[in-house]
């Protein structure tokens, strides 16, 4: 442990930690725009220099590591004078127009710049020539707005282990972007969004559906449904400067009313749908494999995470055999509303209009892909993400947090606890567990609460093992096994968990992979900024939400029951794997 005095504070830090990381857990803040949490510094946004006693220049906090004795000060006229220079620099060259920008009021630059009392720039900076890129259906670039703080290239290259965003050039004509100038489309990128995510200006934000979302709810002639992912209910709040991990379930279902949704539904229903039918798919592999002695591609991984399924196409298409063949929750949800609900209510297919909010900018991508129009038409037509529904709600001037809780409408709004973890990473594979060990076995899961501790949490890589005791008499030929099961979220971890399965280190039964760090309560389509704190609070908040339900387990989900009842007849049927199922293809990396 060294001792370090910060501000005239005497602090005990241990040996290896930075001035920043000092700071912060003694509650001082130092303002940064390009370090990321246990991500390596870099240093290149010189906003967090602070003076050290003894040392001829200013020190990036980010990147210098405390000594015993160190005399740090954060806020001499001297770091005040520098830092102020410093985003007068950025800004002097950045192309803001901050009063049309989707990021006004919620731009880490232009909070910094008012923070530090800039009311003028000083300097007549040359600026970047703006370049679009539009090219993909989730993410739109700006060069122009681009401030270099390497953020994306950092998240894109150590979180998501991708790396098609690197820095081009040198000097003023540094360009951050994929190789030789190319477009996001023309390279492998999963479109995570995750970048946009991390992106303290508006260089990377999703590409925007509110306007066709505001078309579609003023045509009279189209029936205009949204479905919600679990993940939202913990996060939208934070649009309303609530705590990060505040419930606002009810308020969100009276914004969409009052916004002209003609029915508001919850993903929560296609997610109790997706763990009956990937659960019965996982116990026909194991079936399969352990009784008619079939070649069987195991372990399963679930495919409810696009960027994951993209991840998987480009890199590791020799697992493709082994992804679940179930589509999303949100794309079961758009086949199901345009088909089963459609014929409810008397509309036609192609007069409905199914919206999805998701946390996840790579469901942009997923609604269009070729594969995804079972139901006659495309399942799902758009897809906002938390930050474009905050701004919704804002435009359409409703007073969110006035607002009285409302519920979801019948029967597509009803949903299980277990569905309401999906949004956490680990929640899939517990939800899974939770129905699969009840129909074998005819009892509950022997965890307190229901809940798999191995599988939560934030660790990059998660195992659980499970053994079968008490089968029911269709599935004796599971006594006694014990089941292995592994969770991962993020993709550089997911690459790690690969390549361990493909080089026999590991055998598991059943793989759950997100996409995103936390799962999709860490969505690159989220409220900025997230790290993990929020990331925890948010996953707190949803299992709050699953412990306060009286239905915790999707296969006691009596409105899917009446579903299969009705219309799929059975899980895996003839309906179902039209419907409800897909396949997915080898894509050459860029």
């Amino acid at each position: 442990m060294h001792k370090v005095t910060i501000n005239g504070k005497l602090i005990e830090t241990p040996d290896g930690a930075t001035i920043l990381d000092t700071a912060k857990r003694a509650g001082i803040r130092i303002p940064t725009l390009c370090f990321l949490e246990k991500r390596d510094p870099i240093g290149a946004c010189r906003v967090c220099l602070v003076e050290v006693d003894g040392a001829r220049t200013l020190m990036a906090s980010c990147s210098t590591p405390v000594t015993d004795g160190m005399v740090v000060h954060t806020n001499s006229p001297r770091v005040r004078a520098a830092r102020k220079q410093v985003v007068e620099l950025l800004l002097s060259e950045h192309d803001g127009n901050c009063q049309t920008c989707d990021r006004n009021q919620d731009c880490e630059l232009q909070d910094l710049a008012s923070e530090l009392g800039i009311r003028e720039i000083h300097f007549e900076g040359k600026k970047a020539k703006p370049r679009i890129d539009d090219s993909t259906p989730a993410l739109i670039r700006d060069n122009s707005k681009c401030i270099k703080c390497r953020r994306c290239v950092t998240v894109c290259s150590q979180v998501q282990g991708i790396g098609a965003l690197q820095p081009q050039g040198r000097g003023f004509d540094t360009m951050i972007g994929p190789a030789f100038t190319m477009e996001l489309d023309e390279v492998t990128c999963v479109q995570c969004g995750q970048c946009a995510a991390v992106c303290p200006v508006g260089a990377i934000s999703e590409k925007s559906h509110i306007e066709m979302v505001w078309n579609a709810l003023e045509d009279p002639s189209k029936t205009v449904v949204v479905q919600t992912a679990p993940a939202i209910r913990a996060a939208l709040g934070e649009c309303f400067d609530c705590e990060p991990g505040t419930l606002v379930t009810g308020k969100m279902t009276a914004a969409l009313r009052d916004i002209g949704f003609d029915g508001v539904f919850d993903t929560n229903f296609t997610a109790d749908l997706t763990i009956m039918e990937e659960g019965t798919e996982l116990l026909t592999r194991l079936k399969k494999a352990w009784v008619d002695k079939e070649e069987v591609a195991l372990p399963m991984f679930t495919s409810c995470s696009p960027g994951w399924i993209n991840f998987a196409e480009y890199y590791y298409p020799q697992f493709l055999p082994n992804l679940s063949t179930c589509k999303s929750p949100q794309q079961m949800f758009g086949a199901v509303a345009k088909t089963y609900y459609a014929q409810k209510i008397g509309v036609e297919p192609q007069d409905m209009v199914v919206v999805s909010v998701m946390p996840c900018t790579a469901k942009k991508f997923e609604c269009q892909r070729s594969e995804m129009f079972d139901s006659g038409v495309q399942d799902v037509d758009y897809v906002l993400t938390t930050r474009e529904l905050g701004r919704m709600i804002k435009e359409a001037g409703v007073d969110f947090m006035a607002l009285e809780d409302e519920k979801m409408d019948d029967p597509l709004g009803i949903g299980s606890g277990a569905a309401d973890i999906f949004a956490n990473t680990g929640g899939v594979m517990e939800a899974a567990l939770r129905t699969a060990y009840e129909l074998i076995t005819g009892r509950q899961l022997p965890m307190e609460g229901l809940h798999v501790k191995p599988v939560e949490g934030l660790e990059a890589i998660k195992e659980a093992s499970l053994t079968i005791e008490g089968t029911k008499s269709d599935w004796s030929f599971l006594e006694g096994v014990t089941v292995n099961v592994a969770v991962t979220h993020g993709l550089a971890n997911t690459r790690r968990l690969l390549e361990s399965i493909k080089n026999g280190e590991k055998s598991y039964h059943f793989v759950e992979v997100m996409t995103c760090p936390g799962g999709c309560v860490g969505g690159g389509g989220q409220p900025r900024m997230t790290d993990d704190s929020v990331r925890e609070r948010r996953i707190a908040a949803i299992y709050k939400e699953d412990e306060g339900k009286a239905l915790r387990k999707s296969h006691e989900n009596e409105a899917v029951q009446q579903l299969y009842k009705e219309f799929l007849k059975e899980p895996l049927g003839e309906k179902s794997h039209h419907l409800l199922h897909t396949h997915y293809e080898d894509k050459p990396v860029v």
